[in-house]
This record gives structure tokens, C-alpha cells and sequence, in this order.
């Protein structure tokens, strides 16, 4: 450190009628551009994403709870997504819950579509194939999903809706929903602190929040050259809310657009949930918080006849939460990117542009 401290002031060396400039400095020159670029360096690319366990949040050791928060920031400011373990879902939660959901999705179209309502805009109950396309597509996803929203539906929400002929559909899903809305609430804490905001910033902002269970339904192709040219199972698409998380899927199939423009597969060990960057977050934060383009690709050929099943949970903030870029967001560097828009105008705008909202 003292020669390269000594290399930034060491000046050329004056010779009449020529500025000669000795190996020394360019060796200044050198470690200027050196600083230079480590200044404005962006992350280093990841090959997978960061694992990080919410006990460390939770314990109640200040050390460990600002690494973790620390890790959490840096995953979301790099990748936007993140690998977490103790997220308080248990296995046979999880287990019962993929099990009542394949026993409604094995039904026929006709038993399901009693429970599909288009003037809910796709936000509660049954959503069928085809609905749902892709901000930029022109053909739809090969999905069906089922939402289950707020239990204690506050203004304009609507009620949830749920099949008559399966107990264990409602059952599950509300359980797992209050789960995953308290782990988002504790994951939203450490955000804020990253974020240099107060830890109860989020609070009021998502209480009775229009979050959303998703129940998914990626069917299978026995024909797949008759699949429309383009058609996938989820095409490339950034989550609408402010985080979302993600229980494990039933088969492989998640993709992260990486910045370099390589596609990377998203795989969590069995006792973990993928948490990852919504453009509600993205907008409030100026960027900073990556919202992540991702995508969940077709199987091999021979694997198109199977299904597969997911299960995310996008959390949302109320409808009147504003979502105008935090000032200490926006810099000389970074300047303002977005439009002052409350959370509710996002989403409108966005269910018109899947389709969803005419």
C-alpha cells in the first residue's frame, strides 16, 4: 500500500524541452486505472445462487444477523435471488400441499372452470391454459394456476374462492400461505436495514397486503410438435411484487437471466425456498435490488408427457402503498429511472399487459 501511495504522487521527470515519463510512472498510470476500475467494478458474476440460513437473522446475535442482512444485499443487488434454509415451512406442510393440489389439477376442465371468474382478472380462483402471456409475447404459457389471496381482504380485494369438492385444498393452502407471509414479513426486516431504513419499515405497508399463493400447473404435451412455435412453459418475465417465494418444484425447469446474457438453472436443496427480487422492490429501491428476468424452459422431448408443479408465493404491499424511488436510492450515478406510481396503478398496468385485465 505505501508504493502504490507513493506511485500516485511521483511526478515525471523534467528534462529540457521533453517530459519524460520513467517506468515508475507508468506504473502510476497503471494502478490509477486499476483503482479506477475497482471504484465502479461491478459484482462477479454467479454461477449459482447465494445460500443463506434465516436463523442467522433470528438468533438474536447481532453479528450474525448483519451478515445475514449484509449477504442478503449483496445476493439481491448482484442476482436477485437467494437460496434460504429455516424459512418455517415443513416438509409435510409442503408435502400435503403439493398433494391436494395435484388431486385438484387432475380434474377435468370442466370441474375446474367452475371455479374460474374473469372479472377477477385472474386474482382469485382458477386461471385456465392460455390465460396468462408474457410481458412482450405474443403466445401464452403452457400453465394453468389457481390463486389464493388475502384471507382478510381489506377494500376493493376480493374474497378468496375455493373447490367445494377438496377440504384439503383450502386447508393447506391458508396454512401455507400465513406461513410464507410471516417469513416475507421477517425477510422484508432485513431488507430495510440493507436498505438503511427503519427494520419496521415494511410493516404497515404489507399488513393485510394483496399477496398471492400461486398454485401451478405446468401440463403435459403429449403432442409436442403441435405446441405453437415460441410456447413455453413460463416465457422470460419479472415477478410483479416485491419479493416472491418460492417452495421446491416438483421437476427441474427455472432459469435466471444473468447479467452477460447467460441463462442460469436455479436448483435449491430439498430444505430450501428461492426468494428473489419483484419489479415492486426493484422500482422503490431505483434499481439497486435487481428484479431478475427468469423463465421456467420446456423438458427434453421425451419428458414433455409429465407434469410439473410449482408453488410461489408473491408478496405484495396494500394497493396505496407509493412506490416512488427512495432518495437515497437515486444518485449522480444512478439517477432516478421510474415514474412515481402506487403499488395498485404497478399492478393494474401489469394485468393489462399479461393479458389478464382488458
Amino acid at each position: 500500500m505505501k508504493i502504490i501511495k507513493y506511485l500516485l504522487f511521483l511526478p515525471p521527470i523534467l528534462i529540457p524541452g521533453n517530459l519524460v515519463r520513467p517506468a515508475a510512472c507508468q506504473v502510476r498510470r497503471y494502478f490509477l486505472l486499476c483503482i479506477k476500475k475497482a471504484i465502479n467494478m461491478e459484482p462477479a458474476l454467479l454461477n449459482e445462487v447465494p445460500s443463506l440460513d434465516l436463523a442467522d437473522f433470528t438468533s438474536g446475535d447481532a453479528q450474525r444477523k448483519q451478515r445475514f442482512v449484509e449477504d442478503l444485499g449483496a445476493a439481491f443487488t448482484n442476482i436477485g435471488f437467494v437460496a434460504i434454509k429455516n424459512h418455517g415451512l415443513s416438509d409435510a406442510l409442503r408435502n400435503d400441499l403439493y398433494e391436494s393440489v395435484k388431486q385438484f389439477f387432475s380434474q377435468p376442465d370442466d370441474v375446474k372452470k367452475k371455479y374460474e371468474f374473469p372479472e377477477l382478472f385472474g386474482q382469485r380462483g382458477y386461471i385456465g391454459k392460455g390465460k396468462e402471456t408474457a410481458k412482450g409475447f405474443k403466445v401464452a404459457d403452457l400453465k394453468e394456476f389457481y390463486h389464493v389471496g388475502q384471507p382478510e381482504p381489506i377494500g376493493q380485494m376480493p374474497s378468496n374462492i375455493f373447490p367445494d369438492e377438496f377440504p384439503d385444498f383450502k386447508k393447506y393452502t391458508l396454512e401455507v400461505y400465513h406461513t410464507f407471509e410471516n417469513t416475507g414479513k421477517t425477510l422484508l426486516r432485513a431488507i430495510a436495514i440493507y436498505l438503511d431504513l427503519p427494520e419496521g419499515y415494511f410493516e404497515d405497508k404489507v399488513k393485510n397486503g394483496d399477496s398471492l399463493l400461486r398454485a401451478l400447473h405446468y401440463f403435459p404435451i403429449p403432442n409436442p410438435e403441435l405446441v405453437p412455435e415460441g410456447a413455453v412453459r413460463a416465457a422470460a418475465h419479472g415477478d410483479i411484487n416485491l419479493i416472491t417465494l418460492l417452495m421446491g418444484a416438483s421437476a427441474e425447469g427455472l432459469e435466471v437471466l444473468r447479467r452477460d446474457g447467460e441463462w442460469i438453472a436455479i436448483t435449491a436443496l430439498p430444505d430450501q425456498i428461492v426468494v428473489n427480487v419483484g419489479d415492486m422492490l426493484d422500482r422503490l429501491t431505483n434499481h439497486k435490488l435487481k428484479s431478475t428476468i427468469h423463465r421456467v424452459v420446456n423438458p427434453p422431448r421425451e419428458k414433455m408427457g409429465t407434469s410439473r408443479y410449482s408453488i410461489p408465493f408473491f408478496m405484495h404491499p396494500r394497493a396505496d402503498m407509493d412506490l416512488t424511488s427512495l432518495e437515497s436510492c437515486v444518485t449522480a450515478e444512478q439517477p432516478k429511472l421510474y415514474t412515481n406510481m402506487t403499488a395498485g396503478e404497478f399492478l393494474d398496468e401489469r394485468l393489462r399487459e399479461l393479458g389478464l385485465k382488458k
